[in-house]
């Protein structure tokens, strides 16, 4: 099973961790300070670890950026030669600093531009793929919602990287539907402002997507 590298030691990156572990893989979190994450290490048991950013992109054969989306450019240059080849998880979403427009999300990208994209740029060399971007951490490993699985949109350039996400997908419990290339994440990114907008009009975050075709 493949080795997983969690850079982040906030929600998505604990939620998504602990959800490795539990499916068996080995994982490192890292952080800009490891030792904020030694209680989690204890927690987590004989499978986790807990490094720097670096130290986790070495690790992990699978790379998962779960960092806040105005960080993420800086955190994947810093390790870029690590996660060159590797592919690597982007959860992020370019969530702007300020409160929402009447419940809607404000970001720092435009639609010709997705933040995926701008970290693909960072590091070519790494084979990126857009997950785990459209729902709430607290339902982003086994999602119940009493009825068929959720949809996880993916995208991102190289089929193998994408073949290396949806195992993990469907362990996690999810339907999951490939969207395209990396510039599909312009679209697959602004889904994070729609599963917010419940919360924030209505204090209601108990929801996924599922995406449905007609026979």
């Amino acid at each position: 099973m493949l080795s997983i590298g969690v850079l982040g030691s906030g929600m998505v990156g604990e939620a998504l961790a602990d959800g490795f572990v539990k499916h068996g893989y080995s994982v490192m979190r890292g952080s800009r300070e490891p030792e904020k994450l030694e209680s989690w290490r204890q927690k987590a048991g004989t499978k986790a670890s807990v490094g720097t950013f670096a130290q986790a992109a070495t690790f992990g054969e699978v790379v998962v950026i779960a960092v806040k989306g105005s960080a993420a450019e800086e955190v994947v240059a810093s390790v870029g030669p690590a996660i060159a080849a590797k592919t690597v998880i982007d959860t992020t979403n370019p969530i702007a600093d300020g409160p929402p427009d009447q419940g809607v999300l404000k970001y720092f990208t435009t639609h010709d531009l997705s933040l995926m994209e701008r970290l693909q740029r960072k590091v070519p060399a790494a084979r990126f793929v857009k997950a785990f971007s459209c729902v709430g951490s607290a339902f982003m490993v086994n999602p119940d919602f009493g009825g068929p699985r959720p949809t996880m949109f993916i995208c991102g350039e190289q089929p193998t990287a994408k073949a290396d996400v949806t195992p993990i997908l469907e362990r996690f419990g999810w339907d999951w539907v490939d969207m395209g290339g990396a510039a599909s994440a312009r679209a697959i990114e602004p889904l994070a402002m729609l599963w917010c907008l419940p919360g924030f009009l209505q204090n209601e975050w108990k929801h996924a997507f599922k995406y449905l075709v007609a026979r």
